[in-house]
């Protein structure tokens, strides 16, 4: 094993005060940053002054940073000796490309420590007892909505949480209903959550497409099915949204 080191870092949702200890430390250790567009820029205040920054943007619908091209340059940098650290928004290896990057620095014999970042916190309590006996974590990205098993989450009648769903909102919604959830369950749809430009839309699952068109929400964004958005934070947007 070689004495370079990677850091891949989530910074969790957006906020500075969602970052961990362990964020705010190996942030301060890069000789070189790598970081995502869908992080908080604030984060570099916590960098060496003297640390390289280089964007790697990765968005949906806009020019990407080839995942190829990441890859070469964590390699390439470890192994000129620099300690490369790797920001991403989120958790860094929930469903993106964070664990590829993992295993391609390993396979280069490069040590990598993963450092966990909070992946929602959306004001609603996704998995309470009363009205929910588990919750489930999908996504919603274009590649992969094709080929979920949309009638099977819609039978175990539990929460649905479903990332990177904006995209392709019209057809969960229509495979959901069409499998058998009711159009008048509850759902939300969240994005920028924790910032100051935070976007939030509780309806039911029959109302929340044209809603999230309407306020032009788009991703990286979340949808959330079922009764648990009732006891949103927000539960007085949801009762008038419901009453309508």
């Amino acid at each position: 094993m070689k004495n370079e080191q990677v850091y891949l870092i989530g910074t969790g949702l957006g906020s500075l005060e969602l970052l961990t200890l362990g964020a705010v430390r190996s942030i301060g250790l890069a000789d070189v940053i790598l970081i995502g567009s869908l992080v908080n820029p604030d984060v570099l205040e916590f960098a060496q002054g003297n640390a390289q920054i280089v964007y790697v943007g990765k968005r949906g619908g806009c020019h990407s940073t080839p995942q190829t091209l990441i890859h070469k340059q964590m390699v390439s940098l470890a192994c000129a000796g620099k300690v490369v650290v790797r920001i991403k928004g989120g958790d860094p290896i929930m469903f993106g490309r964070g664990w590829e990057e993992v295993q391609t620095l390993r396979q280069d014999g490069i040590s990598v420590s993963v450092v966990s970042g909070i992946t929602a916190e959306l004001s609603i309590p996704l998995a309470y007892r009363d009205c929910t006996h588990g919750l489930k974590i999908v996504t919603g990205h274009t590649q992969e909505t094709k080929e979920t098993n949309w009638q099977a989450l819609a039978a175990i009648r539990i929460t649905l949480d479903i990332y990177m769903s904006m995209s392709n909102l019209g057809y969960i919604v229509q495979q959901l209903i069409a499998h058998g959830l009711s159009k008048d369950i509850f759902a939300a749809a969240i994005q920028n959550g924790t910032l100051l430009n935070q976007q939030q839309v509780l309806a039911t699952l029959g109302l929340i497409e044209s809603l999230v068109a309407t306020e032009k929400m788009a991703n990286p964004a979340i949808a959330v099915n079922g009764e648990v958005v009732r006891f949103s934070i927000d539960a007085e947007q949801v009762s008038q949204r419901f009453a309508a």
